[in-house]
C-alpha cells in the first residue's frame, strides 16, 4: 500500500511514518505538513534516523504524487483541503480528524460518491469494540440510570468533549431511540435543578500529556456500571489506521467507519 502521512511532523504523524515503515505491506510514499513547519522539506523519516527519501511538503501535488491513501489526523480546515485534492485524483482517505461541523460531514459524505473513506473519530480496535459494549449495555440500561461520558485528554487538545466521547453518545442515544442534539448536556454550573433522566452529560478534562481515557457510566439506585477505555499510546491509533486501509483496498467509493472495518455491524 502506498500511502501518503498528513501532519507529518506532529506526534500522530511520527506515529503514523513509523507503523508503516514497520508494515510488511505498507510504504511511505508522501509527507504533508503546512507551509509554516519547520520540518517542511526535511525528510520525514529522519526522526527514526533512517531517512528514506521522502520528504515533507506542504505542496499537495507533490506530496500525493505517488499515494494509493492518504491518512489524516490534521484539523477540519486542512483535512477537508486535502479531502477536495483526494476526490479529485483518486486518492483514497483515511480520516481521524476531529470537530466536524455539519458542513464538513457532508463535504467528507459527497466525496465518498468519488473514493472509498474510512472516516472515524477513533481508530483503536479496543475503543471501537468499547462502543459495541455501549451499545448492548445502553439497552439493557434504558430504564433507571443515569448516563454520563467522561472523557480526559493532554493540554494541546483543541476540541471538546473528544470526536471519541461524541460518537459514544450517539452510539448510546440511537440506541435508546434518541437524538443526541436533544438530550445531551454539555455543561453544568450553578443551580441545575435536579438531573433530566433523559438526558446524556458529558464531562472534559484537559491537562498534561494524557493520551485519550474514556469513560461511561451507568448510574442506577443501589449500583453503577462503568465501562472504561485507556489509551497509553498512540500507536492504537497508528495500527487502526494500516487496518482501515487494508480494507479499504478492494473499495473503490463508499464512506466507512470502523465498525466496518471490523465486522461490527
Amino acid at each position: 500500500m502506498k500511502i501518503a502521512v498528513a501532519g507529518a511532523s506532529g506526534r500522530m504523524g511520527r506515529m503514523l511514518i513509523e507503523a508503516i515503515h514497520n508494515a510488511a505491506d505498507a510504504t511511505l510514499t508522501g509527507a504533508l505538513d503546512i507551509a509554516q513547519a519547520t520540518d517542511i522539506g526535511t525528510d520525514a523519516s529522519a526522526f527514526l534516523g533512517t531517512p528514506r527519501g521522502v520528504l515533507i511538503e506542504s505542496d499537495l501535488a507533490k506530496g500525493l504524487a505517488e499515494a494509493e491513501y492518504l491518512i489524516d489526523f490534521t484539523r477540519p480546515e486542512g483535512t477537508l483541503k486535502h479531502l477536495e485534492y483526494c476526490a479529485a485524483h483518486g486518492i483514497k482517505m483515511i480520516i481521524g480528524t476531529t470537530g466536524f461541523d455539519e458542513a464538513g460531514k457532508a463535504a467528507i459524505l459527497a466525496a465518498s460518491q468519488k473514493i472509498a473513506i474510512m472516516s472515524a473519530p477513533n481508530m483503536s480496535v479496543g475503543v471501537n469494540v468499547t462502543m459495541k459494549l455501549l451499545e448492548m449495555a445502553a439497552k439493557s440500561f434504558a430504564e433507571g440510570y443515569d448516563i454520563e461520558i467522561i472523557e480526559a485528554h493532554h493540554r494541546h487538545k483543541v476540541d471538546a468533549p473528544s470526536g471519541t466521547a461524541l460518537k459514544m453518545g450517539e452510539v448510546i442515544a440511537s440506541a435508546l431511540g434518541r437524538n443526541l442534539d436533544e438530550c445531551a448536556v454539555y455543561a453544568r454550573e450553578g443551580i441545575t435543578g435536579p438531573r433530566d433522566p433523559s438526558s446524556i452529560g458529558f464531562a472534559s478534562i484537559r491537562g498534561g500529556d494524557i493520551v485519550g481515557d474514556h469513560t461511561v457510566l451507568f448510574a442506577g439506585i443501589g449500583e453503577r456500571i462503568e465501562i472504561t477505555h485507556k489509551s497509553s499510546s498512540r500507536i492504537t491509533y497508528a495500527h487502526g489506521s494500516l487496518r482501515a486501509a487494508r480494507f479499504l483496498a478492494h473499495k473503490s467509493t463508499g464512506l466507512y467507519d470502523m465498525q466496518d472495518v471490523l465486522g461490527l455491524r
